[in-house]
Formats: structure tokens, C-alpha cells, sequence
């Protein structure tokens, strides 16, 4: 019990340090660092564009340093006058995904994007860093921030909000934010009644069904000029209030929004740590990026709930799409190089993964894909949209299909481990 107690209160010290580190470096509000991101294949540069202050702050006091391994992108904030890492975190963007389309070999594009930290009670320095193609991250930009100069643009409050599924302080649990797409001004209602929909499909699917109190769910209703949703490759054009697209990319079902700081200005009207979208919308169609947003359509007939926890392990904690199939960025993923997703492997660092401790010494790897392994935690291969050179960890997912209505172990071993992270 001695021992037991003991334990106890290292955990509790280490907590109340982590808090008294907030206290001392941060205030309890946002700020946001607006930027655009800029380049084609080869080249990748950053411009500043704004700082802009926002209300709240929803992230976690105590997990200030992200040392998850995961993104393709990470920032972090330095005091300068001590030059400690005070804050940081990991990301995906649309433009790291464009960079691996063809059309990112022939011209060159720039990309709204924004990063949000707890605002700084003193200067700091931000640093965003980018991984090579060996899988490192590498310093791309740098730039100084005095949190009292007057050029900071204040928040001003556009829209109304409202509360769906509230369980606790915004520091102790994820926070998300629902954000309507093309809903006209009449349809209050209708997003209004999408959102509760969000609430009951999403937490019927393991394991956020189990964690559904770990969560805050809050909206904005924010209207469009119009009703319904952009489809270039149909010639159909909406003015809606995030300028959602579908065939991104050239792909008919890839809804997306690439101005992702006018997303942030809708989110910032509440508390919140993740963006999703929902697109007025029974076209089957959507995404989602890590630490960036996800969007999909609020209306399909059938299959909603299981697009809704797809999309959101991409943005939650960056699980890779498990399926395979054309594309136009299949070189997403180099064969010598351990993806850091906590579902796909390569095999090139497979002993370092937690899911091989779930492997049984008996089953074989490569696992082949067969009946004899249907309820198995093996290495499948077919993966991040190719067939060969990158594995799975289960014949079936909810990260490579809907013929299933459950995660595989490894995935829900995941979410489930990064949920307690970020509500510590």
C-alpha cells in the first residue's frame, strides 16, 4: 500500500508540475499563428500572414509537448528567454497530400493554413518543421512573437452556438467543434437535427461508445449564401461558408476545403481542439487530416455513423486508410521508410510498433489473407492505397472498410490511448 501510495503521488506531482508549467508560460485564451503554405513536389516554403486572438483555450494544460511520433508537419513554440520547447504538436495538411498528386510536378500553389497554441504570457519563437523523405523532420521556418504587440487581431464573434453533448472542462476532455456546409439560413433546423444524428451514429461505434463521456460537443451555426454543395467536376457551383469542394484532387468523392483559416474562424466561437464538417449533403464524399479537419456528408442515406469514426481517426490521431486502390499520390508511402501511422507498417520498423506485441509468435508475417485469419492480429498486405509493400493489421477494418461495423484491435488500442492522453 506503501508502494501504491507513493506511485499515487509522483502521478499527482507530475500533474500539478505540468499545470504550474501552463500557468507560468500561458494564459488561458488562444493565439493563433495564420500562414500560407507554399511550393509544388520538390520545394516547400512558408510565408506569415496573420496572428489573430481567440477566446479559449480547450487543449490539454498538461500534455503540452507532443511526443507522439505522429504528422507529417509539427510545430513547436520556444521561450525565448530561457529557448525551452514550451509547447508543441503534430499535423497533416491538404497541401502535404497535394504535393504527392501529379499536378503538384507542373505547377506551383499556396495554401491558407494556421497552427493555435495557449497564448504566451512572454515572446516566444514558433518552428515548423516538415519530414523528409527519410522520414525526419526538418526545420522549414522560424519566426519571433511578441504577444503584446498591437497589430494581434482580436476575435469577433460572427455567429450563434450551441451546446450538443457537454461532460466536463475542456482541458480534461477532446473537444470538438461541428461546423455546417452549405446549410442555407432556413435550415437551422436541419443542421441542428445533423448534429444531434453526429452524436447518436458516432457514439455507437466501439470505442468511443465506451469513451463518450471523455468528449464536449459544441456547434456553430454559421449559414451559406446557398443551400447544397460545390461540384466542379458536375459544374455545379454553391456559395456556402466554407467553400467546400468535391474532386479534390480530380477525385469525385474527395470532398475537402483547402482555406483552412476560414475554418478556424468559424471554430473559434467556442472551445475546441478538432474540426468536423458536415456537408449539407446524401452525396457520399468526404475526408479527414490529422490535427486539421474532417468533413463529410451529414445526409447520406445509409452509411453516415461509419464515415463519421473513419474520417475522425484520421483527424484524431492520423490512423492511415487500410484499403487500396488508384490514386493519384500512391508514393505517399516509400517502401524503405516505417510509416508513423499506428496502422500501417512497412515493416521496416514493424519491431518497434505497439501493435506487435499483439501478434501471436505463432501467426505468420506477412499474415496470409485467408479465412484461417479472419479474427486475427497479423500483417495483411494491402494498404495505404496500394497492394503491395505496405500491411494492415486485420483483414477487415473500420479504417479499410464498411462491411464491418467495428475498429481492429490495433486501432482501438490506439484511439482509445490517445483519448487518455489528451484528456489527462
Amino acid at each position: 500500500m506503501k508502494h501504491l501510495l507513493f506511485l499515487i503521488s509522483i502521478v499527482l506531482l507530475g500533474y500539478g508540475n505540468a499545470g504550474a508549467q501552463f500557468d507560468r508560460y500561458f494564459y488561458d485564451r488562444t493565439l493563433r499563428f495564420d500562414y500560407y503554405h507554399c511550393g509544388d513536389a520538390q520545394t516547400e516554403t512558408y510565408y506569415f500572414d496573420e496572428l489573430k486572438s481567440e477566446p479559449y483555450w480547450a487543449g490539454s494544460k498538461n500534455e503540452l509537448i507532443d511526443d507522439t511520433g505522429y504528422g507529417v508537419q509539427c510545430f513547436k513554440i520556444i521561450d525565448l528567454a530561457s529557448g525551452k520547447e514550451i509547447y508543441s504538436r503534430s499535423f497533416n495538411t491538404l497541401f502535404n497530400e497535394w504535393r504527392d498528386t501529379e499536378e503538384a510536378h507542373h505547377i506551383r500553389k499556396a495554401m491558407p493554413e494556421s497552427v493555435i497554441f495557449p497564448y504566451p504570457k512572454n515572446p516566444v519563437r514558433i518552428e515548423i518543421y516538415s519530414r523528409n523523405k527519410k522520414g525526419v523532420f526538418e526545420k522549414k521556418f522560424s519566426q519571433n512573437i511578441e504577444p503584446d504587440n498591437c497589430h494581434i487581431r482580436p476575435f469577433a464573434p460572427l455567429y450563434e452556438t450551441f451546446e450538443v453533448a457537454y461532460n466536463g472542462p475542456a482541458d480534461h476532455r477532446v473537444d470538438l467543434v461541428l461546423i455546417p456546409e452549405g446549410y442555407a439560413a432556413d435550415e437551422k433546423e436541419k443542421f441542428t437535427e445533423a448534429c444531434r444524428h453526429f452524436v447518436k451514429e458516432f457514439f455507437s461505434y466501439s470505442p468511443y461508445k465506451e469513451l463518450a463521456t471523455r468528449f464536449n460537443i459544441r456547434a456553430v451555426w454559421a449559414p451559406s449564401r446557398e443551400s447544397g454543395v460545390t461540384l466542379p467536376g458536375e459544374h455545379v457551383w454553391r456559395n456556402t461558408v466554407a467553400d467546400a469542394r468535391f474532386y479534390t484532387f480530380d477525385s469525385e468523392r474527395y470532398q475537402m476545403i483547402e482555406d483552412f483559416q476560414r475554418l478556424r474562424d468559424i471554430a473559434a466561437h467556442v472551445p475546441y481542439e478538432h474540426i468536423y464538417v458536415l456537408s449539407n449533403t446524401q452525396k457520399y464524399g468526404g475526408g479527414g487530416i490529422y490535427n486539421f479537419y474532417g468533413i463529410s456528408a451529414a445526409h447520406h442515406p445509409t452509411s453516415t455513423g461509419k464515415i463519421y469514426v473513419h474520417e475522425f481517426g484520421h483527424v484524431l490521431l492520423g490512423l492511415g486508410d487500410e484499403y487500396v486502390g488508384t490514386t493519384s499520390y500512391n508514393d505517399m508511402y516509400p517502401k524503405n521508410i516505417e510509416p508513423w501511422e499506428e496502422n500501417l507498417t512497412t515493416l521496416k520498423g514493424f519491431d518497434c510498433k505497439d501493435w506487435k506485441k499483439l501478434v501471436d509468435p505463432s501467426t505468420p508475417i506477412p499474415t496470409p489473407d485467408t479465412e484461417a485469419y479472419s479474427n486475427t492480429v497479423g500483417v495483411f498486405e494491402g494498404g495505404g492505397y496500394v497492394n503491395k509493400g505496405i500491411y494492415r493489421p486485420a483483414r477487415t477494418c473500420l479504417m479499410k472498410e464498411f462491411s464491418t461495423d467495428r475498429f481492429c484491435p490495433i486501432c482501438t488500442q490506439a484511439i482509445r490511448k490517445h483519448i487518455e492522453r489528451l484528456c489527462r
